[in-house]
């Protein structure tokens, strides 16, 4: 019988890159991840309650804790936090290669905590994205999408786990995670 804490085991209700909401399983936080279809700058927002249909349809009054602002082509473009008075980083300085002729689908950052935490692209089975600390190698996070062939019941299936000692930097994880399905999904 497992005794350690609960991990942090957020749902990604749509998993679409661009709009869902990641609500954790034990209700104790909730985020959304937005773009408005006429602009390249996606939102992190949090919600401090469980999405609902209803809930969906209103418009934001709510300041985001994270922006991403892609470029017009799709090209990594720059990245602010809330959290650190909105001092706006390039996405290639903040996401950068592990190695000079790494992957682009294996980057690093630096969390606000002064670790160095690492994002691979199916480097461990059964894990879409998976966020390891960098010298250590200890499992921090990761990112599973629902299998097209199980079936899902009253839920999406997608998830994002997130371990407790690292949850002070859930909206930093969420953030780069983000980042690194764009470049995925743009071949970047």
């Amino acid at each position: 019988m497992y005794n350690g804490p609960l991990p942090f085991v957020f749902e990604d209700r749509t998993g679409q890159l661009y709009g869902s909401d990641f609500d954790e399983m034990y209700d104790r936080m909730f985020y959304r991840v937005h773009r408005d279809p006429q602009r390249t700058a996606t939102m992190v927002y949090n919600m401090g309650r469980r999405a609902s249909r209803h809930r969906d349809s209103l418009p934001f009054n709510s300041r985001p804790i994270a922006i991403l602002d892609f470029k017009p082509d799709q090209s990594l473009g720059s990245i602010c936090y809330a959290s650190n008075g909105n001092v706006v980083v390039p996405m290639s300085r903040y996401l950068r290669r592990t190695s000079m002729f790494g992957g682009s689908l294996s980057r690093k950052f630096t969390g606000s905590d002064g670790r160095e935490y690492r994002w691979s692209h199916r480097s461990i089975q059964g894990q879409e994205w998976t966020c390891t600390t960098g010298p250590e190698n200890f499992l921090v996070a990761h990112f599973d999408l629902k299998a097209a062939d199980v079936p899902a019941y009253d839920v999406s299936g997608n998830t994002l786990t997130i371990f407790e000692q690292f949850i002070h930097i859930s909206v930093e994880i969420l953030a780069s995670l983000t980042i690194m399905r764009h470049i995925a999904q743009h071949n970047l």
